[in-house]
């Protein structure tokens, strides 16, 4: 059970109209955790745009961006966002479910190529160790422009943010 309360979309007139845009842009559907973030309507209307910026405003492909939220959550321990990325987004972006389940000992399965791999090493490196080695980050920079490296720290540093929340409040997973 989530520590904050999970806040009502009807409270109010501004989150009304806040929980309509979050709804407009997540499929219709309002999620836990911006029930939470509500409690802040201010932080939950930043949190909005800048999850969205950061998952839809980049060039980075659906595979790779799925590949580093999908690690993130696992190595935080973050079920929720794990279940609903396997759920809903990872096999539309062409992660197949063996994949799913190897990224949570990716080192021993032959399932990823090169360029995934030096990414998956980069994101465990961000998340365990916040400190990259410069021979993990010129992995990175061998098979990634700069534009795709900023981007893609900047996603697993969202979603290190992100699950960290999530773990924190203890928000539950939507019944589904």
């Amino acid at each position: 059970m989530a520590r904050v309360p999970l806040i009502d979309e009807h409270a109010t007139p501004e989150i009304a109209a806040l929980a309509a845009k979050i709804r407009g842009g997540r499929g219709g559907r309002l999620l836990n955790l911006y029930r939470a973030l509500l409690n802040s309507s201010g932080l939950a209307a930043a949190w909005f745009d800048f999850n969205n910026a950061v998952r839809f405003q980049t060039a980075v492909g659906e595979r790779l961006r799925e590949l580093v939220i999908m690690r993130v959550a696992v190595l935080n321990g973050a079920d929720y966002v794990f279940r609903i990325h396997k759920a809903r987004y990872a096999e539309p972006a062409g992660v197949t479910l063996a994949e799913i389940e190897a990224l949570r000992d990716w080192r021993s399965s032959g399932l990823f190529d090169a360029q995934e791999r030096a990414l998956l090493a980069y994101v465990d490196a961000m998340t365990r160790d916040v400190e990259v080695p410069e021979a993990v980050f010129e992995s990175v920079r061998a098979r990634f422009n700069e534009r795709a490296i900023v981007e893609l720290t900047v996603l697993a540093a969202a979603y290190n943010m992100h699950t960290r929340v999530l773990k924190a409040l203890d928000i539950d997973p939507e019944i589904e």
